[in-house]
């Protein structure tokens, strides 16, 4: 298969930045491949993934295809980084520490490697860093509901391309300044992007049970009539049973981007108390609700609550969002 790259790594480097270059009008080219596989893959999975197929789809030979991808696992990594730029990080990155969104002073606000999340939301996001880390899971999310097979994607070593460091780079920026250390961020990251795959990879089981057994995930457990008769004996399950919690399920990905969000949102408080009672900080000084900088007491008057202008009108919009 294409002098045997496909073991070498380096190659595989190569040819995903090669990629991204214009390609040619017609005939076969790396660009098509990457596209009819993509299709396939949304159709039936990783599983029915397949070079014969694909140069079925394009009507060509299956060896023509390994002169421009030399293996299945290259194939993959292109899938990927493609899928990726179909929603590409914003243009700027998160203001750098000592500024704010609007430009006044502030203090410091997978495991797929470099591939992370993919799909970063929209903008540099109000919010704060969580704002901004939220709307790069939610932009990974939207891309596994669109193309399931991503989930699928197993093993440390598929190599990222240009879209997905791109991707990982955005979303490791979204925490700079919030006193994390680099080991903690890139750990944050990971673990966002972990809960992504777990539970797009749920999705990805049931809709292929689905198609295997021709029954719906409703419809199957429905008729579980006899496990349901034994439950009685269990007054915690049945309790929850008859109280409808059963019947009115939390969404689960709603309800874990915002209890993963809200542990890491802890972590950052807790770094920051730390840093206060190590700098000896906050004996004169109250910290910023919006990004933690601290806030000088004055001698007299009213106390500042917010930092700056624009953390106070952040905070109101917050407010204000319904």
């Amino acid at each position: 298969m294409a002098g045997g790259r496909a073991d070498d790594p380096d190659h595989g480097v190569e040819l995903l930045w090669r990629a991204r270059e214009e390609e040619p009008r017609q005939g076969l080219s790396t660009g098509r491949i990457v596209r009819a596989a993509i299709e396939l893959a949304d159709a039936e999975g990783l599983e029915g993934l397949s070079m014969r197929k694909i140069a079925e789809r394009l009507g060509f030979t299956t060896m023509s295809l390994y002169r421009h991808v030399p293996g299945r696992d290259q194939l993959v990594d292109l899938m990927l980084d493609a899928v990726y730029g179909e929603r590409p990080p914003p243009p700027a990155s998160p203001p750098p520490a000592g500024t704010c969104d609007e430009g006044e002073p502030r203090g410091r606000d997978g495991d797929r490697g470099a591939g992370g999340v993919a799909g970063v939301g929209d903008g540099g996001g109000g919010g704060g860093w969580r704002g901004r880390l939220e709307a790069c899971a939610r932009g990974g999310w939207e891309i596994r509901r669109r193309h399931p097979w991503v989930a699928e994607v197993r093993g440390s070593r598929h190599l990222p391309g240009p879209n997905g460091v791109a991707a990982y780079a955005y979303m490791l920026s979204t925490l700079d300044g919030t006193g994390l250390t680099p080991a903690q961020v890139i750990a944050t990251v990971n673990l966002v992007g972990r809960f992504v795959d777990a539970e797009a990879l749920t999705l990805v089981e049931t809709a292929r049970l689905e198609r295997q057994s021709g029954v719906s995930e409703q419809e199957w457990w429905g008729a579980r009539d006899s496990l349901y008769e034994r439950l009685s004996a269990y007054p915690t399950i049945t309790a929850l049973w008859e109280a409808g919690g059963f019947d009115r399920p939390e969404d689960p990905f709603e309800f874990g981007l915002a209890r993963v969000l809200d542990g890491i949102e802890a972590l950052i408080e807790q770094q920051r108390d730390e840093s206060r009672d190590e700098n000896g900080a906050g004996k004169g000084d109250d910290m910023c609700p919006m990004c933690g900088t601290p806030v000088e007491r004055p001698a007299s008057g009213r106390p500042r609550v917010y930092c700056s202008r624009a953390c106070r009108q952040r905070a109101y919009r917050q407010r204000s969002d319904p």
